[in-house]
């Protein structure tokens, strides 16, 4: 279910809805009690009468009170921030399973809703940013992964090691099968600006990939759980029209119970 265009058409039809009120049913209205009084009836004598006459039907009055609401919801969501949970553990450990996080609407550019056409170009997708997209192979769904090469980048994994223009993204050794990921080895890698964690595990081999260059117009993103994630090495490029937002934090965590809002932060 597209709760975009499902939102985009209930502002539309309650909008609607509210503008026909305002330019031709409420005068319509007034225009027939008018002609009522100088007729002399009952409907212009009687003030329960002429109250009934003028009062909303129901379908403007749950219009105009859900019309506002609704556009405010939009607006919000299509061009500012929008919420979204995390379901996979891809992005471990930066992101857990359960996470509710925030993503940043407008870093990338101002888009249409539903459309999804760029109307304001604000900025690019940088690289080491983490990144909501929509799947390439399945735009219904939503997708997670951090941006590891930019247009025109040269990306080559091989042996753990991930090389962007033919030159090793630094990582360094944090912690050697950790509690919260028996088996794993916790790194700390830098790629763009801030340094983040990522999982490797040294008795999986995982997918070796050669150098490719990304083409002009998309993105090339992988998991920081890098054993234990459905990324650009499998299924290709993120065209640029797929991106939906720069997550930026974690504002609750709730997976069963009660939801935990200690572990908010800031998304590296």
């Amino acid at each position: 279910m597209d709760f975009t265009l499902l939102l985009t058409v209930a502002v539309l039809v309650t909008g609607a809805i509210w503008l026909l009120e305002l330019i031709w049913w409420r005068p319509a209205r007034r225009g027939r009690l008018t002609a009522s009084v100088e007729a002399g009836t009952t409907e212009g004598a009687d003030p329960a009468a002429r109250e009934k006459a003028l009062k909303e039907p129901w379908p403007v009055d749950y219009a105009r009170s859900f019309f506002p609401v609704l556009l405010v919801v939009l607006v919000l969501r299509s061009f500012v921030v929008e919420p979204f949970q995390i379901p996979s553990g891809s992005m471990r450990p930066t992101l857990e399973v359960g996470d509710f996080i925030l993503v940043n609407k407008f870093a990338y550019g101002l888009r249409l809703p539903v459309l999804d056409t760029k109307v304001v170009d604000v900025g690019e997708p940088e690289r080491g940013d983490v990144m909501v997209f929509r799947f390439p192979n399945d735009p219904s769904v939503d997708f997670i992964k951090r941006v590891v090469g930019l247009p025109g980048d040269r990306i080559r994994y091989e042996g753990k090691q991930l090389f962007v223009n033919g030159e090793p993204v630094p990582k360094t050794l944090l912690e050697n099968g950790p509690e919260s990921a028996p088996g794993e080895r916790l790194l700390e890698e830098q790629l763009g600006e801030a340094p983040h964690p990522i999982y490797n595990n040294p008795r999986d081999p995982g997918p070796q990939m050669r150098e490719i260059t990304v083409p002009p117009g998309h993105y090339f993103t992988m998991g920081d759980n890098r054993d234990h994630s459905n990324d650009s090495r499998y299924w290709g490029f993120v065209p640029e029209q797929n991106i939906v937002g720069k997550a930026f934090a974690v504002w609750m965590h709730w997976n069963g119970g009660l939801p935990n809002f200690t572990s908010v932060r800031r998304i590296q």
